[in-house]
């Protein structure tokens, strides 16, 4: 009977971790992870939240950041952009902002690529070439969220359907 009670315990305990590391929530959103990704522990305390995304065939891996500040700190989505297109040497040609409406809330869709230059905020030492960027800057009444995807332009590229669905489906949960 112990040992019943031991097992059932622990299963217990893996299926409450297993939800716990299945979806990440971020103000009012709660974002679902696709299959093979994962929650990281945040390298920043500035970052709400942090995934890893696999990288192709074995290579290096993509990053996904939350960011969600109070009362108008961080700054509008159109600042954050040109920020974020600042962090990379690709010219004004690959720099892409579109504003739409997912889930009843205004967003910016924010992609970008080249090399994406060593910065603290970051949390890169040395510039690393051909990377892009994939983001996303929700309207929130307390201010915006924003989520961003970087890595291997291979990677983001070929993950961009699946991170716009991801965030989608956040928004639509709400």
């Amino acid at each position: 009977m112990k040992r019943f009670a031991l097992l059932a315990c622990s299963l217990f305990f893996a299926a409450s971790v297993f939800a716990a590391d299945s979806t990440v929530t971020v103000r009012d959103y709660k974002f679902a992870l696709p299959e093979g990704w994962k929650s990281t522990e945040p390298k920043s305390p500035m970052r709400k939240a942090q995934l890893e995304v696999p990288g192709k065939d074995g290579g290096k891996p993509g990053e996904i950041v939350f960011f969600a500040f109070e009362g108008g700190q961080g700054g509008d989505a159109q600042s954050n952009a040109q920020r974020w297109f600042a962090q990379f040497t690709g010219g004004s040609d690959v720099q892409k902002s579109e504003e739409q409406q997912w889930g009843g809330a205004k967003v910016l869709v924010v992609s970008t690529e080249g090399t994406m230059k060593a910065s603290r905020i970051s949390g890169t030492t040395e510039d690393q070439p051909d990377f892009a960027l994939v983001g996303v800057i929700i309207d929130n009444a307390e201010g915006p969220v924003f989520v961003k995807f970087t890595g291997p332009a291979a990677l983001v590229k070929e993950s961009k359907e699946k991170f716009v669905a991801f965030v989608k489906g956040g928004l639509e949960k709400k």
